[in-house]
C-alpha cells in the first residue's frame, strides 16, 4: 500500500508539470527554427558559401596578375684592375649602390582553352554544393518530424495512459468502498491495486520518453532551452498524384539523381581541361621599371639612371611529358563513365524504392483508417462495459480486458497514423517534392 502511494505521488507531481506553462510549438514554427539554427544546415550553408568563393571569376585565371617589386644594394669592398692600357687602377674601400623599382603585369592569353572548361567546371561545382545543401534541409526535414510526430505521438499516447490510470483509480476506490462494505473479496480490491500499479508504471515510463523526446528535439532545432511546450497532434494527408506521376517527378526532381548529373558534367569538364595539357600556352609579360646606380672609380660608368617599360610574349607547349598528360585524360575518361554507371544505378534504385513507398504508403493509410474504426468499436465496448460494471452485471476481468482493448486499439492508431505521415514524407523527398509543401 506504501509502494501504490508512492507511485499515485510521483504520477500526481508529473501531471501539475505536463499541464503547467506550456506553450504550442506548431510544426511551421518547428521549421523556421531548425532551418535558421540547425547544425547541419549552417555547415551546408557554408560550404554553398565557399563553393561561390570558388566559382568567382578571381579564381578562373582569366584576370592578369600585377605584381610590384623594390630593392636596394650596397656593396663596399677593395678593388684593383689592369686596363688595356696596362694601367692598373687600386681603390679601398669602393663602394657600388644600386636602386630598382619595377611594377609588373602577367597574363595568359592562351592556355589551350584549360581555364575556360575549369571556370565552368567551378561554376557546375556550385551547383553541386547548392543540390547538397538541398540534401541536407530535406535530411532535415525528416528528421525533424520525425522527431516531432515522436512527440506528438507520445503525448497522446500518454493523455490515453493517463485516463486509463484515472479510470482505474476510480476502479479502485470503488473496490475499497465494496470491500468495506463486505460486497467483495479481499481478491477484488488487490487485483484493482495492482492494475494501478501497472498503469502508473506504464504512464511514469511513457512520460520519461516522452521529455527524453522533448530534449531530442532541441538538438535537431539547434537550440538549447529548457521552455516546456506542446505540439500539435493533428495530421493531414496530402491527396498524392499516381504512381505514374510520383516516377516522372522523381526522375527529374530527386536530389541525388540531380546531384549525378552534375558529377556526370564535371567529369566531362575535367576531361576538356586534361585535353587542354596536349595545346600550346601563350603569355604576355610587361613591366615599367626604374634602375639606378652609382659606381665606384674603376666602373666605366660614374652612374646610371634607367627608366622604361618592357613587354614580350611567350610561347610553351609541352610536346612530350613522359605520359602524364595522357595518363590524366585516361583517367578522367573513365571517371565520367563510372559516374555513368552510378547515374544508372541510381534511377533504377530510386523506382524500386519509389514504389515500396508508395505500396506502403498505400497500406498505412488503410492501416490508420482500420486502426481509427478499431478505436471506435473498443470505445463503444469499453462504454458499454463500464456501464455493466458499475450494475455488477460483469466482472472486473471482463472490465479489465476492455479497458486494455481500448488502450491498445489507441495506441495502434497513434503509430499507424504517425508512421504513414512519415512514410508519406519519405515518398515526397523521392519525388524531389518534400520542400514544396507547407507544413
Amino acid at each position: 500500500m506504501i509502494y501504490t502511494k508512492k507511485i499515485l505521488y510521483i504520477v500526481l507531481i508529473l501531471g501539475v508539470q505536463y499541464t503547467f506553462g506550456q506553450n504550442l510549438l506548431t510544426k511551421k514554427e518547428a521549421l523556421e527554427i531548425a532551418l535558421e539554427n540547425n547544425y547541419g544546415v549552417k555547415i551546408a550553408n557554408n560550404n554553398l558559401e565557399i563553393a561561390k568563393n570558388n566559382s568567382s571569376v578571381y579564381n578562373s585565371g582569366y584576370l592578369p596578375t600585377i605584381s610590384a617589386n623594390a630593392g636596394a644594394n650596397y656593396n663596399n669592398s677593395n678593388q684593383e684592375i689592369e686596363q688595356q692600357s696596362g694601367d692598373v687602377i687600386s681603390v679601398d674601400g669602393a663602394e657600388t649602390k644600386s636602386y630598382n623599382a619595377s611594377l609588373n603585369l602577367n597574363y595568359t592569353l592562351f592556355d589551350g582553352l584549360g581555364r575556360k572548361y575549369n571556370y565552368q567546371q567551378l561554376k557546375e561545382t556550385y551547383n553541386l554544393t547548392e543540390f547538397q545543401a538541398r540534401e541536407t534541409i530535406e535530411n532535415m526535414h525528416l528528421q525533424l518530424f520525425n522527431v516531432y510526430f515522436q512527440i506528438a505521438r507520445l503525448s497522446e499516447n500518454t493523455r490515453n495512459l493517463k485516463e486509463t490510470l484515472e479510470v482505474s483509480k476510480q476502479r479502485l476506490q470503488r473496490a475499497k468502498y465494496q470491500y468495506e462494505y463486505g460486497q467483495s473479496t479481499k481478491l477484488e480490491l488487490l487485483n484493482a491495486e495492482v492494475d494501478v500499479n501497472n498503469d502508473s508504471i506504464n504512464y511514469i515510463s511513457t512520460k520519461q520518453i516522452y521529455l527524453n523526446a522533448k530534449r531530442d528535439l532541441n538538438i535537431v532545432l539547434g537550440t538549447n532551452t529548457n521552455t516546456d511546450y506542446n505540439v500539435e497532434t493533428d495530421v493531414d494527408f496530402i491527396a498524392l498524384i499516381s504512381f505514374e506521376e510520383l516516377l516522372a517527378k522523381a526522375h527529374e526532381n530527386n536530389v541525388i539523381l540531380i546531384q549525378n548529373e552534375k558529377n556526370i558534367a564535371i567529369s566531362e569538364f575535367n576531361i576538356k581541361i586534361n585535353k587542354s595539357s596536349f595545346l600550346p600556352k601563350v603569355n604576355l609579360t610587361s613591366s615599367y621599371g626604374w634602375n639606378k646606380s652609382i659606381n665606384p672609380a674603376t666602373s666605366f660608368l660614374a652612374s646610371s639612371n634607367l627608366t622604361g617599360f618592357n613587354g614580350g610574349l611567350n610561347l610553351s607547349w609541352n610536346l612530350f611529358d613522359g605520359g602524364s598528360s595522357k595518363t590524366r585524360l585516361a583517367n578522367a575518361k573513365i571517371a565520367l563513365e563510372n559516374q555513368k554507371i552510378l547515374q544508372e544505378q541510381q534511377i533504377e534504385t530510386l523506382d524500386n524504392t519509389l514504389r515500396n513507398t508508395y505500396e506502403t504508403y498505400n497500406n498505412s493509410l488503410f492501416i490508420f483508417e482500420s486502426q481509427t474504426q478499431n478505436v471506435a468499436t473498443n470505445q463503444n465496448n469499453f462504454e458499454r462495459t463500464q456501464e455493466r460494471y458499475k450494475l455488477g452485471q460483469v466482472s472486473s476481468i471482463e472490465f479489465r480486458q476492455a479497458q486494455i482493448n481500448l488502450l491498445n486499439s489507441q495506441t495502434a492508431m497513434n503509430n499507424a497514423k504517425y508512421e504513414a505521415k512519415l512514410v508519406e514524407l519519405e515518398l515526397l523527398q523521392l519525388a524531389g517534392e518534400l520542400l514544396n509543401i507547407n507544413f
